[in-house]
């Protein structure tokens, strides 16, 4: 944000066109810094709630702080700071949004036009009835809070790619790209789609797929708390297995693997898993089986099928309430 002055040697023209500067900074939002580059943009930071207006460059919520916003535009990117949270409600980002250490982002009814980056050890991502491009969830290293992706009737355009934390994508949601995921505590797809390739690796407690579509192949390795496909399982409840447009390999598995009721348009490969494999008759598989699994399973009991989905509701609804609460407190956020 250079300017040019054309008359020399007057310093107060100089002092002149730095105090219009700054106050122009002033109104359009709270000013961290001057802006040094002649490319810089402003930021505005969030302490508190905002409305149907329009922000016209970057947003920051302060560490520690609340923001919630109802139909508000954000034209920049979010960056949520270490302990901070950013409840959105009926607005549009249209940059990236990137969530720092034990931060949180909540959003319903809500466009994010560019990717949404989770740090690790960031509290998590909740996405309802919103679109966004590209998730990542880092992974969690050396930092004590255990991170979660729970969408509900979300569209993710682009990939999903999870290294950590609790991952649930549910009740309608879509991925235009793959869903990867790694070192996981789980990984579950309910009722969705994913339009690219499915791959859930080394998770702790394992993986879900109900009621749902994976156009390409689906990899399932080294996870310890088994995989379930389809409705007859322990791990959670659902009412229907799943399409699978291409080869599914579920391998190297402990806890329990179970198919039932689902399509399989390629081959499934079922071996090195401990126990073996449980295969239900009335599961469609084109490719046929490789590997030596048991040819049907006894009904298995759900007792506590839901905790998974319930665990992971009530951590975004008590972060959500205690976010919306603060922001209140703090009053308006004057964006």
């Amino acid at each position: 944000m250079t300017t040019t002055i054309l008359a020399t040697g007057s310093a107060t023209m100089r002092r002149t066109t730095a105090l219009a500067t700054l106050t122009a900074a002033v109104v359009a939002g709270t000013l961290i810094a001057l802006p040094s580059g002649a490319h810089a943009g402003l930021v505005t930071h969030c302490v508190g709630t905002g409305g149907a207006v329009t922000v016209p460059n970057d947003l920051y919520v302060p560490a520690g702080e609340s923001c919630a916003l109802t139909g508000t535009v954000v034209t920049g990117n979010i960056t949520v700071a270490a302990g901070a949270n950013l409840v959105i409600d009926g607005g549009r980002a249209e940059g990236t949004v990137r969530v720092s250490a034990d931060g949180y982002l909540d959003a319903r009814g809500t466009t994010i036009g560019g990717a949404v980056v989770l740090a690790a050890g960031g509290y998590g991502v909740y996405l309802k009835d919103s679109g966004s491009g590209a998730v990542t969830v880092r992974p969690k290293g050396t930092a004590t809070v255990d991170s979660f992706l729970f969408t509900e009737n979300a569209r993710i355009v682009g990939t999903v790619n999870a290294q950590g934390g609790e991952v649930r994508l549910g009740d309608g949601t879509q991925v235009t790209g793959s869903l990867t995921s790694s070192g996981t505590h789980y990984t579950d797809l309910h009722d969705s789609f994913v339009d690219g390739t499915l791959s859930v690796l080394n998770a702790g407690t394992g993986a879900v797929v109900c009621g749902s579509a994976v156009r390409g192949r689906s990899t399932f390795a080294g996870n310890l708390g088994g995989v379930q496909l389809g409705p007859d399982g322990v791990l959670d409840s659902c009412a229907s297995g799943s399409y699978f447009g291409g080869d599914v390999s579920v391998t190297d598995t402990t806890g329990g693997v179970t198919l039932d009721d689902n399509i399989i348009h390629g081959a499934l490969t079922a071996h090195t898993n401990d126990p073996a494999a449980v295969i239900a008759s009335n599961n469609r598989i084109r490719g046929g089986v490789i590997g030596a699994p048991t040819s049907a399973a006894a009904r298995q009991s759900r007792a506590a099928a839901a905790a998974r989905e319930d665990t992971t509701r009530d951590r975004a609804d008590a972060r959500h309430t205690a976010a919306v609460q603060e922001a209140d407190a703090a009053g308006a956020a004057n964006l």
